[in-house]
């Protein structure tokens, strides 16, 4: 498997989290290619142990950004979800690297074109930098302690920092709330807690595309009551942090990452655009 390769800087100094971003955006646009890649080909899915979906695009794309993270960010250790599905999981740092290869699995056999690439920093249990990638739509979204977005095709280089724009949440409207759910996983609790909210129009979307919304300004709550793990989440978070919403989990705190005890599994958690709707 060979794929075009995209010049992407070497990371300068610990913790440049937006040099750090800019490197998981790249490698992101680089395994997207691979992604569409078999998109566009008849692929053959197979069940994990879990019972969730993997096809040649999550094991392909996560090859791909594996060897740029050990080239680029060599020692930092990664949390891979594929790998992590074999048992391969690294031991826990205070600084690592979580890695989903094809976020929306379900929505890349539905074709519907709402599945990303989610490549995450976290340091101390925070996510700090992030980068993700919906190839089908040509979009990217990255933050380390600014946050970005562009159009960038799968393959292509990042384009030049004119070209980047920076993204914020927005105010959330008194009583017109947009609400954001997953299209995969609805459940009750999901309901029972939007039916508390003044949510004025509600839309469904697959894999991160979700927590980008909520940072670019265009809704403003996405609950999340079903099991989600780590990897999952942690490029969204970013993203959406440094675009200044949050996530926060059921006592109201941050979503904490490097859950080992866990094995990594999230709780229940809120993410929010407006951080001042959640305390209404």
């Amino acid at each position: 498997m060979r794929v075009a390769s995209v010049a992407l800087p070497i990371v300068p100094a610990p913790y440049d989290f937006d040099a750090i971003a800019e490197i998981f955006a790249g490698l992101a646009v680089e395994a997207g290619l691979e992604i569409m890649r078999i998109y566009k080909e008849s692929c053959l899915f197979r069940t994990k142990a879990d019972q969730s979906p993997v096809c040649d695009a999550d094991e392909h794309a996560e090859a791909i950004i594996l060897a740029g993270l050990a080239q680029r960010l060599p020692g930092v250790p990664v949390l891979a979800e594929e790998q992590a599905s074999r048992g391969h999981m690294p031991p826990y740092s205070s600084a690592m690297i979580l890695v989903d290869p094809l976020d929306g699995t379900r929505e890349f056999m539905g074709r519907n074109g709402e599945f990303t690439v989610n490549i995450a920093l976290v340091v101390d249990g925070v996510p700090h930098a992030g980068a993700v990638y919906a190839p089908a739509l040509g979009r990217l979204w990255f933050a380390g302690d600014h946050a970005y977005a562009c159009d960038v095709e799968p393959g292509q280089a990042l384009p030049q920092r004119g070209f980047w724009q920076k993204i914020h949440v927005r105010a959330a409207p008194p009583n017109a709330l947009i609400a954001l759910a997953s299209r995969s996983h609805a459940d009750a609790e999901t309901e029972a807690f939007l039916a508390r909210l003044p949510v004025s129009e509600r839309r469904c979307a697959g894999s991160s595309l979700k927590f980008c919304s909520l940072a670019e300004g265009g809704a403003d709550v996405y609950p999340r009551f079903g099991p989600t793990m780590e990897w999952d989440t942690a490029a969204g978070d970013a993203v959406l942090r440094a675009a200044g919403g949050a996530v926060l989990s059921s006592d109201g705190a941050p979503l904490l990452y490097g859950k080992a005890g866990e094995r990594f599994r999230n709780s229940a958690f809120i993410a929010w655009g407006d951080v001042r709707a959640a305390i209404r």
